[in-house]
């Protein structure tokens, strides 16, 4: 058996083990990258040749993994066992804001919550909170989703997707303790903790429909929320905000409205998918006409729809006509939706 190092100076700086698990929570890779390499050099320095060698390899093969998937997927540490994995759904999402067309005044907020979170160790060190608990309002195909994932993917943290047909049960009380693992998992692995269709479980207490196990999970969460003060980011997203219990709103640091795009914004994206295949730039004030009223998703799948057609038939261009006739068609699915008719 070999010694074991009692010097100090012959193991990795004490404030560098401190500072990688930090990084690794923070979901800070650059500076966890930056601190492991600097623990190498520290092996090097004191004689610990092959020690340092492994550990630059190491390094070296993680980063080259990351850009083998494009340099945007965060690396797989965390993924949810027993229980927990039939609560949650994780993923470790590529999107950025900038893949995004958002509303001015969202799109601030928004940078402004990220902001906040890559100083997160900064601020509370002052004693001050930075926002991590939002909630998103706004009709469907509005970018919520979107957000939740671009949020996730600039931060490059995991995306936990809340199931919410496993979370709700009517056996009392076993929604509310599997809620609590979900925050307990909030706790312990940062991630962007999503929770989609959010009205499910948010309702005012007292409607018509409401039932005894929607009421307690509903109290579970307005007492699990507050009293969470993890790393994560808490996320919850509706269309239906106008039956959210009231007080749901003063739970989240931020409120955030989802709109259907103006007119300026139906260009940018139509810009933004359409790229290269729409030769002439009064093509997309064409387009914008026959999007008008439609949402993010729709006019994302109709164009997505003709750049798939374009690519598989090995077209550098799409036909003006060919755009037009599939949001033409979206259009027609909207007017028949019953929430058009609403």
């Amino acid at each position: 058996m070999g010694a074991k190092p009692d010097n100090v100076e012959q193991m990795a700086n004490g404030d560098q083990l401190k500072a990688l698990f930090r990084s690794y929570a923070e979901g800070d890779e650059r500076h966890f990258y930056s601190v492991a390499m600097q623990m190498a050099a520290h092996e090097a320095k004191h004689g610990h040749g092959k020690l340092a060698e492994e550990l630059r390899e190491l390094i070296d093969a993680a980063k080259g993994r990351r850009n083998a998937a494009g340099g945007e997927a965060a690396i797989p540490l965390a993924r949810p066992k027993g229980e927990l994995s039939s609560l949650l759904s994780v993923s470790y999402p590529a999107m950025r804001l900038s893949d995004m067309v958002l509303a001015p005044t969202v799109l601030d907020g928004l940078k402004q919550v990220l902001k906040e979170q890559r100083h997160l160790s900064k601020l509370r060190s002052h004693g001050l909170q930075p926002r991590r608990k939002l909630l998103l309002v706004g009709p469907s195909g509005t970018g919520k989703t979107m957000t939740a994932a671009a949020l996730a993917g600039e931060l490059g943290i995991p995306l936990f997707v809340v199931r919410l047909d496993a979370l709700i049960t009517k056996f009392m009380g076993e929604s509310a303790a599997k809620l609590r693992q979900v925050f307990d998992a909030a706790a312990t692995t940062r991630g962007v903790y999503f929770f989609d269709e959010f009205d499910a479980i948010g309702s005012q207490r007292g409607l018509a429909n409401d039932v005894g196990e929607i009421r307690r999970i509903l109290n579970s969460f307005l007492l699990m929320i507050e009293q969470d003060e993890s790393s994560s980011v808490i996320v919850a997203a509706t269309n239906h905000v106008d039956i959210l219990d009231e007080a749901l709103f003063r739970r989240f640091d931020d409120l955030v409205e989802y709109h259907f795009p103006s007119a300026d914004e139906v260009r940018a994206l139509l810009r933004m998918r359409l790229g290269s295949f729409l030769k002439s730039p009064k093509s997309i004030t064409s387009l914008a006409t026959e999007a008008e009223g439609l949402s993010h998703a729709e006019i994302t799948r109709a164009v997505g729809d003709a750049v798939k057609e374009a690519v598989m038939h090995d077209q550098d261009s799409i036909p003006l006509d060919s755009v037009k006739l599939l949001l033409q068609q979206r259009q027609a699915v909207r007017r028949r939706s019953p929430a058009s008719r609403a």
